[in-house]
């Protein structure tokens, strides 16, 4: 029943609300700590199985994951690292479906090289939303976030690609490489026209029509659907379709958000983002039962278990092993690229060769395995897939996940930058000044006459003065960074506590009910808007 089927996956959201909320007091990774929590929940009698239609996985989930994954992608930090993303986004993901294959073929009885294909690039993409997760609040290098942020958007649509191929060669039993090759071109190039297309035609309506934050938020969550199925539709490429459009839009969206669109559509993608995500690896974690009840026919556990962490240790040897290729191959062959960029080291590859944890994609693909052939015969060997698909992100995570954050202190990275980087807050600092001295400069330009006449007017420039004063003060007087970000800790300190002041002042006046409760909403959202900017970095 439709209603049965609801209560059950609001208890779920319910639960998963809970688990995360736990995984914030242990300091544990939330993904990693959902995936626990799905296994455990999965054990109760009562609990019953939950499943999905395959084919409605890519459909539901895939889109605003992979939309929002673009959206927050720093083009800059993307094109200037572009190469090594290229490498290891398309290269890792064809590596190690190949060895996946040969692997798999040879120790699993009756696994054809298209089976093995499948399995490889079901397995093959790492997951960003649960490194970045490990890796949040860490002193990592920026060039090393900057990769596996590339890596992940790229290697998404490749590792869809394989998977979309090797299905259909077991769907079909035919697979010819040249057709293969001109048919990866052309839905890869046709899946980057539909989502350019749809992306302009939605920048345009967002920026010339659409006036109402109401209405551009809703458009935004409609677009990377939109753009999946009217490629698919086609036949082409539904990912990249929605990969170059949300990159599209999300570098011009500066024309059409303003700043209460942009605060509503951040806050409804970040929880969008958070229930989608969070919902699949609860539900990694919940398909344990029904995915080993499933391979009993065929495999015993322990066969299965073997199976599954061989490939496992395959794909994590061979994510360090062409990690490290992919960084220093190229050097050794391009004397260009010794001269424009330091050497990575040997520590840095290590840490982005172990931030190879799977995730979503791994099991959205699994799931997305069809029941049956096309001639009704059951798909083979599909419960011995999603269980090496399910053993694989379960190590990858947790063991990895909980491991990463030791290994980066081992490695000593955070006090070893590998290319020469401004800290965010020193170029939030040096943007500040800039813009105060512009809007002086401004100020004098155009509103002279005003300032003498008016105080109140005169009042803005002394602000912005006094701050310009503050800055240069004390950049000159401090001079090393360390003292400089004591400085900084100190004002956020005593901001946050003023914010709690006036905070504490706002509920009073709200008890003597003399002001309207909508002047102390605004008053009330003008502090929270103020308290996340300092809680930002």
């Amino acid at each position: 029943m439709i209603h049965e089927n609801l209560l059950l996956i609001l208890v779920l959201f319910f639960t998963m609300a809970i688990l995360y909320l736990l995984s914030q007091k242990l300091k544990i990774s939330y993904p990693i700590f959902l995936v626990i929590g799905g296994l455990a929940i999965s054990f109760i009698p009562a609990m019953p199985d939950i499943k999905i239609e395959p084919e409605m996985v890519f459909l539901l989930f895939l889109p605003p994951l992979l939309f929002e994954a673009a959206w927050y992608t720093s083009w800059q930090q993307f094109w200037k690292w572009r190469r090594s993303i290229m490498i290891m986004g398309f290269g890792l993901v064809l590596a190690t479906s190949l060895g996946v294959a040969l692997v798999s073929v040879a120790i699993i009885p009756f696994f054809t090289p298209a089976l093995g294909f499948l399995l490889g690039g079901i397995i093959s993409p790492p997951d960003a939303v649960a490194a970045n997760s490990v890796l949040k609040g860490m002193s990592v290098p920026k060039r090393g976030l900057s990769i596996l942020e590339g890596e992940s958007l790229v290697n998404d649509a490749a590792s869809l690609t394989v998977f979309r191929f090797a299905l259909a060669a077991v769907l079909t039993g035919q697979f010819v490489l040249k057709e293969a090759a001109i048919d990866f071109f052309s839905l890869a190039v046709m899946g980057v026209f539909v989502g350019l297309v749809i992306a302009h035609i939605l920048y345009l309506i967002l920026r010339y029509w659409v006036k109402s934050s109401s209405i551009t938020t809703p458009i935004t969550l409609i677009a990377p659907y939109l753009m999946y199925i009217v490629a698919e539709q086609f036949e082409w490429s539904g990912v990249l379709a929605v990969v170059s459009g949300g990159l599209f839009l999300s570098f011009r969206s500066h024309d059409f958000l303003n700043y209460h669109t942009r605060i509503q559509a951040t806050e409804v993608w970040a929880t969008v983002g958070f229930l989608l995500n969070g919902f699949v690896f609860i539900l990694i974690g919940l398909q344990l039962p029904s995915i080993v009840d499933g391979i009993k026919d065929q495999y015993t556990l322990q066969d299965a278990i073997y199976y599954s962490l061989i490939i496992t240790l395959l794909v994590i040897v061979l994510r360090i092993v062409l990690v490290y290729g992919s960084a220093f191959i190229p050097r050794l062959l391009s004397k260009r690229i010794r001269q424009k960029e330091k050497p990575p080291g040997l520590k840095l590859p290590f840490m982005v060769g172990w931030a190879g944890m799977r995730g979503v994609v791994s099991l959205a693909s699994a799931l997305a395995i069809p029941l049956t052939l096309d001639n009704g015969e059951p798909f083979p060997h599909r419960n011995l897939i999603l269980f090496i698909t399910f053993v694989v992100i379960l190590i990858t995570l947790v063991f990895q996940g909980l491991t990463l954050p030791f290994i980066i202190k081992l490695l000593k990275l955070k006090v070893e930058e590998v290319d020469d980087f401004i800290p965010l807050d020193d170029q939030i600092e040096e943007i500040r000044l800039r813009l105060a001295k512009d809007s002086v400069a401004y100020l004098d330009d155009r509103y002279a006459e005003e300032m003498d006449e008016f105080e109140t007017i005169l009042r803005i420039k002394e602000q912005l003065l006094r701050s310009i004063e503050a800055t240069e003060k004390t950049m000159e007087e401090e001079g090393k960074r360390e003292a400089l970000s004591s400085v900084r800790k100190l004002y956020r300190n005593i901001m946050i506590e003023l914010i709690a002041l006036r905070r504490e002042g706002l509920h009073k006046l709200k008890l003597e009910k003399k002001y309207d409760d909508e002047v102390l909403r605004i008053l009330e959202h003008n502090l929270d808007l103020e308290e996340a900017r300092l809680n930002r970095h």
